[in-house]
């Protein structure tokens, strides 16, 4: 298997000074690198849609919640591991897009929740099915039995760190 820029590094620590454990770096730095590649990628994918990769991730949290297809700020703070204030900040700019709306629940008036708009759940419908080829695309190099390895290996590690999945 050909080296990655992490070899390097690991290298370069090796020749710098042999006592230091970098061992982790091998996991800790993929790991890292990797999302910053993801990241880019996936960002390139979304622009040819002509959006950013946090509106295709806050329209597509409200619209895979489930009927009646809304979510408070706070619950979309939960499921997209931003600040609150980012998220007003998100919920503002896709309201001005016309792509969410944002009132007082009919239930308990000091609670906002927010909905996709129409043409919000029409991009989601037509972007998800091109997004879900696009990720898989992007694992095309490892094999089915390497997928499922890495999925255990990275749920293990996610849990592990405390990241689970908020009440419902």
């Amino acid at each position: 298997m050909p080296s990655d820029s992490v070899d390097v590094i690991i290298q370069q620590w090796h020749d710098t000074d042999p006592t230091l454990d970098v061992s982790a770096m091998a996991i800790i730095g993929r790991i890292s690198r990797l999302s910053r590649v993801l990241d880019r990628r996936l960002g390139e994918n979304f622009a040819r849609h002509g959006i950013d990769d946090w509106m295709y991730d806050v329209l597509a949290t409200i619209y895979r919640s489930g009927e009646p297809g809304e979510l408070s700020p706070t619950e979309l703070v939960e499921h997209t591991m931003v600040t609150t204030g980012a998220m007003t900040n998100r919920i503002d700019r896709l309201a001005e897009r016309g792509l969410v709306t944002r009132r007082h629940d009919a239930s308990d008036r000091r609670r906002v929740v927010v909905a996709l708009t129409d043409d919000g759940r029409e991009l989601v419908e037509r972007i998800a099915p091109d997004h879900y080829r696009y990720e898989d695309g992007l694992l095309d190099t490892l094999s089915e039995t390497q997928r499922a390895q890495l999925v255990r290996s990275l749920r293990a590690l996610l849990v592990g760190l405390g990241d689970t999945p908020p009440d419902r």
